[in-house]
């Protein structure tokens, strides 16, 4: 491993990745470092694999719009890993919603999205549904996404990958910094040398800002899971119920599996520090996850008691009795979201220059297809 890079990019997920090769492609030498053992291993992999076309948020236009933005360009580019063919609908609860029918047409209609009120489907059940709308949207398949962006960096000669290796210290010198990583392996730390950082670590953000000395995003961090069911009727169809506490249905790629999440019941913990910080971590001395370093939550023996059969039973008031529907398995993970979205539920994606001389990038997003909005910054 060289000591001299272009830029060290921290964190192994898609932006991580993305950055990465992004910056490689340009003939950049880059250092990728990544806590776990392997790429892909937290929210990249955890997540309900929606490809957002701005249905999901009518209370925040400016994501709506972003997430539409360059869902075309995600799509084309990772085709092999999209599911397109499953009918997508988007419903509105009878009660308790915080937008109604009227105004989620006309959200649709601002943003020129097809949106086709549906009056009948066997499926779903109707006097629980104000309304139903046939949409457009797809579903990625994390798995086999993850493999693919491996094969690509572990193939990219101008990327060094460091796998099980964290920052231990970052200083500023002139116009670059220099960075001890401390590799699992290895007992000496091994010195690097860049003018450009990106830290691209999602819930490990502040953390890694603390180390290089920029300011703290104001955050909040939730154990979150996925659960994976299994219906003959659902198994090509997508349901959300919009726009509260309710949930989602839908095909999880192109793996035959259905993935549930539940506005009321994925969230298991919460943590308003602005590092994650969850009573699971103690006792700190735990290598295996800290606030400052967190873990892999899936394969955690402290990983909360699933509540997928409370999500299972949300969902089923929205179907018809005739729906089989079977729990399997579930995922966790660390979810991170800016505290600013708790008024209108916005994901925005921050990408943000936090110091020059040396250069200091904080790249913070949870919407996989705004990927490209790297491109801007860099």
């Amino acid at each position: 491993m060289p000591e001299y890079c272009d830029a060290i990019v921290i964190g192994g997920g898609i932006f991580g990745c993305y950055a990465a090769l992004y910056l490689a492609g340009k003939g950049a030498r880059v250092a990728l470092l990544e806590k776990e053992a392997r790429l892909f291993q937290k929210a990249s992999l955890v997540n309900q694999a929606r490809l957002h076309g701005g249905y999901h948020y009518p209370r925040s236009v400016a994501t709506a719009v972003m997430s539409d933005a360059h869902k075309e360009r995600f799509t084309a580019e990772h085709r092999r890993f999209i599911h397109t063919s499953f009918e997508k609908y988007y419903a509105i609860d009878r009660y308790g919603s915080f937008t109604d029918a009227g105004q989620f047409e006309r959200f649709c209609h601002y943003l020129r999205i097809p949106c086709e009120r549906v009056e009948a489907h066997p499926l779903f059940n109707f006097h629980r549904l104000e309304a139903l709308f046939r949409t457009v949207e797809h579903s990625f398949d994390p798995v086999l996404l993850a493999a693919w962006y491996r094969q690509r960096v572990e193939a990219e000669r101008n990327i060094a990958l460091l796998l099980q290796t964290q920052v231990k210290t970052a200083t500023a010198q002139g116009k670059e910094w220099l960075v001890e990583a401390q590799t699992a392996q290895d007992a000496h730390p091994t010195l690097l040398r860049a003018p450009i950082v990106i830290n691209a670590t999602y819930a490990a953000t502040n953390a890694i800002n603390q180390r290089f000395g920029v300011p703290a995003l104001a955050l909040t961090h939730e154990i979150s899971e996925i659960a994976f069911a299994a219906s003959p009727q659902l198994r090509n169809i997508g349901l959300t119920v919009m726009d509260g506490p309710f949930g989602s249905i839908m095909p999880y790629g192109l793996s035959g599996l259905l993935s549930i999440s539940s506005v009321a019941y994925t969230h298991h913990a919460i943590s308003y520090d602005d590092l994650p910080t969850f009573d699971c971590q103690r006792p700190l001395s735990d290598p295996r996850c800290q606030p400052e370093a967190p873990g892999i939550c899936t394969t955690c023996p402290r990983r909360p008691p699933t509540n997928a059969h409370k999500m299972i039973a949300q969902m089923r008031q929205y179907l018809a009795e005739s729906v089989q529907l079977q729990y399997l398995f579930s995922y966790f993970t660390i979810k991170t979201k800016l505290k600013a979205s708790y008024i209108d539920d916005g994901r925005p994606t921050e990408i943000a220059l936090l110091r020059e001389q040396p250069h200091f990038y904080c790249l913070f997003a949870g919407k996989v297809n705004s990927i490209y909005e790297i491109e801007k910054m860099l």
